[in-house]
C-alpha cells in the first residue's frame, strides 16, 4: 500500500522559511513524478513544484513561488522535500504531497496533507 506521510508544517512568520518532508513508501516510485500541491480555504488546489523520482534532480516550481521555492529529494531516505523562503501570508494552506503511477501523468498518490500558517 502506497504511503505519503507529509510532515514539517506549522506556523512560520512572514518572511520566514520552511522545509516540508514527504516519506514515500508501499512501492517503487522509479518511474513516477513526486509534486506539492497546495490548497488554502475557499480555492482550488494548485501545484506548487514537482520532480522526478530518478533522473534529473532538478525540479520546477510554480511561477506563483517561483524563486522562492526548491524541491529536492532522497532516494535514500525516500523522501521529498519542499523548502520555501519569504513566506506571504498568502502562502497559508494545507500542503499535499503527491506521486504519479509510474510515466503517468496523473497524480494518483497523495498524501494527508500538512497545515502551513503564514502570519503577517
Amino acid at each position: 500500500q502506497v504511503q505519503l506521510v507529509e510532515s514539517g508544517g506549522g506556523l512560520v512568520q512572514a518572511g520566514g522559511s520552511l522545509r516540508l518532508s514527504c516519506a514515500a513508501s508501499g512501492r517503487t516510485f522509479t518511474r513516477s513524478r513526486m509534486g506539492w500541491f497546495r490548497q488554502a480555504p475557499g480555492k482550488e488546489r494548485e501545484f506548487v513544484a514537482s520532480i522526478t523520482w530518478f533522473g534529473s534532480s532538478v525540479g520546477g516550481c510554480a511561477d506563483s513561488v517561483k524563486g522562492r521555492c526548491t524541491i529536492s529529494r532522497d532516494n535514500a531516505k525516500n523522501t521529498l522535500y519542499l523548502h520555501m523562503n519569504s513566506l506571504k501570508p498568502e502562502d497559508s494552506a494545507v500542503y499535499y504531497c503527491a506521486a504519479t503511477n509510474g510515466g503517468s501523468t496523473q497524480y494518483v498518490y497523495w498524501g494527508q496533507r500538512t497545515q502551513v500558517t503564514v502570519s503577517s
